[in-house]
């Protein structure tokens, strides 16, 4: 039983949980992980953000090829599609880096265990899998199960017409007609993807705006930029059905603003409204845990749940579902066990959208400092009065900065642009340490670079110093 008793159990091996449980081995803890499936990584490494992203840059290459290389003067003919091939490069995509998961556990020493993970009690977990049923005793468990696909009533997914994100990095060819519904990071980063394979692409969203839940100006840059690559939008629109009529998809939506009734056919409909936490047949009964009424685990400021020795991270608790908060949650578990004081500030998670041009935002919207009455001034500057952009013939989108009109701090980063992706970390570390607009002006970035926009923007926001415009 010896061999079976763990310091640190974590049921989940997605990026929070796998993170975890490397952080909790180099602090010395005898550490064990549960994954469901047979391979490691979670939804994210998966069926998530990793093949979403080989998918989304072989498109943009193709894309690239296709549109835009005669502008560089290459003379590309006779481009061939070979979708099977591009689809088997996603999958292998996925192996080695879900292999590569692997390889971080043996080297850490990380006892891996695969089945399906509940409480028995606080201190004995019970793991099934195909072959067995074992018993695991542990002194702190971290809960990190992650999320899966939500639909609302009325979407009937079938998981071959109307189908989710993980049948979506599937398929077998690229659809005549992708109807996408939900406006978010989901449907647009694989709306854009199928787009630019030469898919008609038709997105449907409940909002007067797409990723609204980011800054306004950003939804209304990245909305006119994919409207330019041939997607529509349906803004305003509630999804009344969503079914398989034959073999098409068949979406009925109630346009808002005129009040009356659409209806959209399409060979695939792409459900993509959210996703709710998972935590089927935990066990959490057993050791006196309660979910909330989304279906999250409670915790406190310390990731604590309501039952002493079990923590939770990532998509099963509230907040952001990024795969980069449950490593950060996963982090700060593994090192408050060893009894430090590890630091997060939620409010400095970046988040970003994979689509061409990319969109990256962290800290405050402009809506929210305003909601909450917070005096601030904003310097904007657009990535076609960059040298840079221009040279790579990417002149789409800007960066914005906010700041307190008092401090100067800055409050908040919003880009949509090209390479934002990357560029946010530089918003989020001068944050961090509470940099001001002028500090950031005031350093020194490499010329000719897309760096420099966000120089020029809080150069715009201090005194709008802005040099280029």
């Amino acid at each position: 039983m010896s061999d079976n008793k763990f310091d640190v159990v974590i049921i989940g091996s997605g990026p929070g949980g796998y993170v975890s449980a490397i952080r909790c081995a180099q602090l010395g803890f005898k550490t064990a992980i549960i994954e469901k499936y047979n391979t490691l990584g979670g939804t994210c490494l998966n069926v998530g953000c990793i093949p979403s992203k080989a998918l989304l840059d072989s498109s943009e290459r193709y894309h690239e090829t296709v549109h835009s290389h005669a502008d560089h003067g290459i003379n590309v003919k006779d481009v061939k599609l070979d979708f099977k091939k591009m689809i088997k490069r996603v999958s292998d995509v996925v192996e080695q880096t879900s292999g590569g998961v692997k390889f971080l556990m043996d080297k850490n020493k990380i006892t891996t265990f695969h089945g399906h993970g509940s409480f028995i009690d606080k201190n004995t977990i019970s793991i099934k899998s195909e072959k067995e049923t074992i018993e695991i005793k542990t002194t702190n468990t971290i809960i990190a199960t992650g999320s899966k696909p939500s639909a609302f009533p009325g979407m009937n997914v079938d998981k071959k017409r109307v189908i989710t994100s993980t049948e979506a990095l599937k398929l077998k060819e690229v659809p005549k007609h992708m109807i996408v519904i939900g406006g978010g990071v989901i449907g647009l980063e694989l709306g854009s993807a199928y787009r630019r394979l030469g898919a008609e692409v038709s997105v449907v969203e409940y909002a007067d705006s797409v990723i609204a839940m980011m800054d306004s100006d950003m939804g209304k840059q990245l909305q006119r930029a994919l409207k330019k690559d041939g997607i529509k939008f349906l803004t305003s629109h509630q999804v009344i059905s969503a079914k398989t009529d034959a073999k098409e998809a068949v979406v009925i939506a109630k346009d808002m603003k005129k009040d009356k009734e659409v209806t959209i056919r399409g060979d695939y409909c792409l459900v993509a409204v959210g996703r709710k936490p998972y935590t089927d047949s935990l066990g959490l009964e057993n050791v006196g845990i309660t979910l909330d009424e989304r279906g999250r685990v409670p915790t406190n400021g310390l990731l604590q749940t309501s039952t002493e020795g079990i923590f939770a991270i990532g998509d099963v608790t509230d907040g952001v579902m990024l795969a980069h908060k449950a490593e950060e949650e996963g982090t700060f578990v593994a090192e408050f066990l060893a009894g430090q004081k590890p630091h997060l500030n939620y409010n400095l998670i970046p988040g970003v959208v994979y689509t061409w041009p990319e969109v990256a935002s962290v800290g405050q919207t402009e809506e929210e400092l305003k909601k909450s009455g917070i005096k601030f001034k904003k310097g904007s500057f657009p990535f076609k009065a960059l040298g840079r952009a221009r040279a790579s013939n990417e002149s789409a989108g800007l960066i914005k900065v906010l700041a307190h009109a008092e401090t100067d701090e800055v409050l908040g980063v919003h880009m949509v642009g090209p390479r934002c992706a990357d560029m946010i970390a530089e918003a989020v570390l001068a944050m961090e340490f509470k940099a001001s607009a002028e500090d950031i002006a005031r350093t020194c970035h490499a010329h000719p670079s897309y760096t420099e926009a966000f120089k020029e923007a809080c150069l715009a926001a201090t005194e709008d110093r802005a040099i280029h415009v």
